[in-house]
């Protein structure tokens, strides 16, 4: 049997009813609905689908909903007699069992029928609560997860209904479906409506809508009815309701405009891999809904006739796409695969993501074993030839309270510095004041250094085809905070002098003044972007603009490796032509990977939402705020945003450390970066033991409450005893991180 498309049509809003447990409620909420939509969109046609019933036909859903929604068209796919659980219901009845690919296209198939009758609303309820099996035995939320259709949640009011509604509510976030409102009863006791009201509103945005019960079930069947009858009378027009209802109908719009668009920005957005942009256009880009099993579920380029087809509204907006490559190679065991979705969650739960050098967790020891085959592989490996020329350059710390900028040996003939000192500051925002610096001078030793080093080189014969650095800090070089007005100099150079790099006559002057000329300028921004620094861009502290910036780390709060790069509507230009050989066939298999891409979004927004809800504020008020000349120099010259630094480690600490003569060569601190250059008469580098005597202090930690341990586990980089904090650790942790340094610095 042909897979089955998502259910989505422009003229049917369709929802699934979902309950967090059996006796819920589910058939009252669905004949709410129902009648809600009959009355507010009168000239539509609703619908009411029981995929699966059990138990006596005369006590089957449909039959509430044809005795108190009249006007509602109603069907019951799949009925067995005996009042059990699908599974058990459908081993014990003679009929056959239907398969889950029958009540797949069975559900496909009446909605497509109702979609083609026009525009209306279908409410899809499912049977007992989330996981409840199907007749096959397959959980429900499993089994209709290729169908996309967002989810009405029908929440639990009784005692222990807020675990029962949460728990509902993740199994079906875990499995990709979209919860876009909860209803339930009020019940003045228990409130659970009022705690599930505050939880789904609080970063989640789901509305809560409560209604009174329904009258208790009366003796006389008729007084019965006619008490439901006025139930729905009075609870029909409610504003809860009527709220509910156009949250569904404004939903059910965004997401169809939503997928219309997306090729149309994502070819005016997205550089694609091993993709040749000329000649791509938005109708080539495949959007992609979702995927389970072998197939994506792909939106359906609609008909260029003019005018379109009378029955547009009435056709499928999805449909499935067998995955025929695999997704390059990588699907083994199918896409959204419950058990590898749930395998991810957990450990994102257990660990989150944790360091790997020096230590071992669970599911890495695990993997290595079961991969493992004896062998020894003890051949060294020339594995990479360096081609390129790296830049000493001077770099930057706090000693005996005062920042300073010290010049490597090999430099200070050049630069000045005799004693290695170089120039001194008494804030580190006047080191970041590069604007200022270069009005009074300081950048004139720098420039001429690297314009006569690329003459030389030139006249080695040396080409090269791209700046690369890393912006302020450079962390697998040794965690050292290199002269951020060096390294704005070096990327000016290259950029006023083209001629250096024989690339004068190959290029347009550019557009603007951070336009690519000379070589483009390439940031590495994986360790230091995106907050790390205290700044989203590292870029923004030398106060210029890479035509490439590289971004991981936190893009995904380390969640999931996730790596982004970012390039000028220049270097993407470069690479167009007439052949796909003209082409950057740039890419991976796991290019634009959807969890890591989730996760990724998920990790900007509270980033950002940090920042602007001042979470931070602490730690810029530290003792940390720009000295008020260089402040106002640097705004009065327009680069106002590159001295402005600050750490969430305190300004008094770090002046405290600087001052550990005999211990401590230098310190400094940036954003949530603390690094500590210990003394190392046998000089320092990767080799030097230096710092190790901290590291273990650290680890060996202090008493907590209770006699409990506290501790630290930290990296050395060398004679350097790097530490920092997460986004989200807050000053009284920083504290008491802080004790412990200064207990272990003596």
């Amino acid at each position: 049997m042909a897979p089955v498309g998502a259910l989505l049509w422009r003229s049917l809003r369709t929802y699934q009813i979902y309950g967090a447990n059996t006796d819920v409620g589910k058939t009252v909420f669905a004949s709410v609905l129902c009648n809600a939509a009959r009355t507010f969109w009168p000239g539509e046609k609703t619908a009411f689908l029981k995929p699966v019933s059990t138990g006596p036909p005369t006590e089957a859903d449909d039959g509430h909903i044809e005795r108190f929604a009249p006007a509602v068209a109603k069907k019951t796919l799949f009925q067995f007699e005996i009042p059990a659980s699908p599974h058990l219901a459908a081993e014990a009845s003679e009929q056959p069992t239907p398969k889950d690919s029958q009540v797949l296209r069975s559900i496909y198939d009446y909605a497509s029928r109702r979609a083609a009758e026009g525009p209306g609303w279908l409410f899809i309820e499912t049977a007992g609560g989330v996981h409840s099996p199907a007749p096959s035995g397959t959980p429900q939320a499993d089994l209709y997860a290729p169908l996309r259709v967002p989810v009405v949640l029908v929440g639990d009011a009784k005692l222990g209904g807020i675990s029962q509604t949460i728990s509902a509510y993740e199994s079906l976030r875990l499995r990709g479906y979209d919860v876009e409102t909860v209803l339930l009863f009020r019940d003045d006791y228990y409130r659970n409506h009022a705690y599930l009201a505050d939880y789904f509103a609080r970063d989640r945005g789901i509305p809560v809508g409560a209604l009174h019960r329904p009258p208790a079930r009366a003796e006389d069947v008729g007084a019965d009815a006619e008490a439901m009858a006025r139930y729905y009378r009075e609870t029909v027009p409610s504003d809860v309701v009527r709220d509910a209802l156009g949250r569904l109908h404004d939903r059910h719009v965004a997401r169809v405009s939503r997928l219309e668009t997306m090729a149309r920005d994502a070819h005016g957005t997205i550089w694609y891999p091993f993709t040749q942009h000329r000649g791509l256009t938005p109708d080539k880009i495949a959007v992609i809904d979702s995927a389970h099993g072998d197939d994506f579920q792909t939106l359906v380029v609609p008909a260029t006739t003019t005018p379109p087809p009378r029955d547009q509204a009435a056709a499928a907006l999805l449909r499935p796409s067998f995955d025929g490559s695999s997704s390059w190679w990588t699907q083994g065991l199918g896409h959204a695969n419950p058990e590898l979705t749930l395998a991810a969650s957990y450990a994102a739960g257990r660990y989150g993501h944790v360091m790997f050098a020096s230590a071992v967790h669970e599911p890495a020891l695990a993997l290595a074993q079961a991969l493992l085959r004896p062998s020894v592989f003890n051949e060294r490996v020339e594995w990479y030839d360096g081609k390129g020329f790296w830049f000493d350059y001077p770099s930057v710390v706090c000693k005996d309270g005062r920042w300073r900028v010290r010049v490597p040996e090999a430099l200070r003939g050049a630069l000045g510095g005799g004693d290695g000192g170089g120039r001194e500051f008494s804030a580190l925002s006047e080191v970041f004041d590069v604007v200022g610096r270069e009005e009074a001078g300081q950048a004139r030793p720098y420039e001429k250094h690297i314009t006569d080093t690329l003459m030389r080189l030139r006249g080695q014969g040396r080409k090269f085809g791209a700046l690369v650095m890393e912006p302020v800090v450079l962390g697998a070089g040794g965690m050292i905070m290199a002269d951020p007005l060096f390294q704005r100099t070096l990327v000016k150079v290259v950029r006023r002098h083209p001629e250096l790099f024989g690339t004068a006559r190959r290029h347009a002057p550019p557009s603007d003044a951070d336009g690519w000329t000379g070589l483009p300028v390439v940031f590495d921004e994986v360790f230091t972007g995106l907050g790390r620094l205290g700044r989203m861009s590292a870029a923004s502290f030398l106060g210029v603009h890479p035509d490439v910036v590289v971004n991981a780390k936190l893009l995904t709060g380390g969640l999931v490796p996730l790596c982004t790069t970012t390039a000028s509507d220049g270097v993407f230009r470069a690479f167009e032509g007439d052949e796909k050989s003209d082409a950057l066939l740039h890419g991976h298999s796991y290019t634009a990977h959807p969890v890591g891409c989730q996760v990724a979004l998920k990790s900007l927004q509270e980033l950002q939402r940090m920042e602007e809800d001042g979470e931070w504020d602490w730690a810029k008020a530290g003792g940390w705020a720009p000295a008020a000349a260089s402040d106002t120099r640097a705004s009065q010259s327009g680069g106002g945003s590159t001295s402005a630094a600050w750490s969430v480690w305190s300004h008094s600490f770090v002046d405290w450390a600087s001052r550990r003569t005999g211990r401590v060569d230098g310190v400094w601190a940036l954003g949530s970066v603390l690094a500590i250059h210990m003394e190392d008469g046998g000089g320092a580098g990767y080799s030097s033991t230096a710092a190790a005597d901290v590291q273990s202090a650290l680890l060996r930690g202090e008493d907590g409450p209770g006699g409990a341990r506290w501790n630290v586990h930290s990296r050395v980089l060398g004679n350097v005893l790097y530490v920092m904090t997460s986004q989200k650790t807050g000053q009284e942790d920083v504290q008491r991180l802080e004790a412990l340094l200064r207990k272990a610095l003596g």
